[in-house]
């Protein structure tokens, strides 16, 4: 069984959708409630490996897109969670594995995106007299 398929399989009803953007680009989308288990499942069960998260701030809300990428084959599965624009909020991955720290540090701050659960969420980029509650990478700023 391919890799496409050992994901399916293993998150099941947790993808909303899913889109092959090519045969080694994939985006599929979860509800934020699920990224602890996603991950899990992605990472410790099926052997991806983390390789970044990014943010975007779109007109309806916040998008999160955690890339994992299968080594194997070169294929890059990017799990998007949607989050609400008023209320910004997901559990941290950081706990499970530390390589997410940084990255959430690096949207905390600038996008305001709070991830419950992270052990660490202090100032990475901006300036010590940056002002509280302004976030660079906000379209609203």
């Amino acid at each position: 069984m391919d890799m496409h398929e050992r994901i399916k399989e293993a998150l099941g009803k947790k993808i909303k959708s899913w889109h092959d953007h090519s045969g080694r680009r994939v985006y599929l989308t979860v509800d934020k409630r699920d990224i602890i288990d996603v991950t899990k499942i992605l990472f410790r069960d099926l052997g991806l490996r983390f390789a970044i998260a990014s943010a975007v701030d779109t007109p309806d809300g916040f998008e999160i897109l955690y890339h994992y990428s299968y080594d194997k084959t070169g294929a890059m599965y990017s799990v998007r969670v949607e989050l609400d624009k008023k209320h910004p909020e997901i559990e941290a991955i950081t706990p499970l594995f530390p390589g997410a720290e940084w990255i959430e540090r690096e949207m905390w701050e600038m996008f305001g995106i709070n991830f419950k659960g992270h052990p660490n969420l202090k100032r990475l980029l901006l300036a010590d007299d940056w002002p509280e509650g302004k976030f660079p990478l906000r379209r609203s700023e």
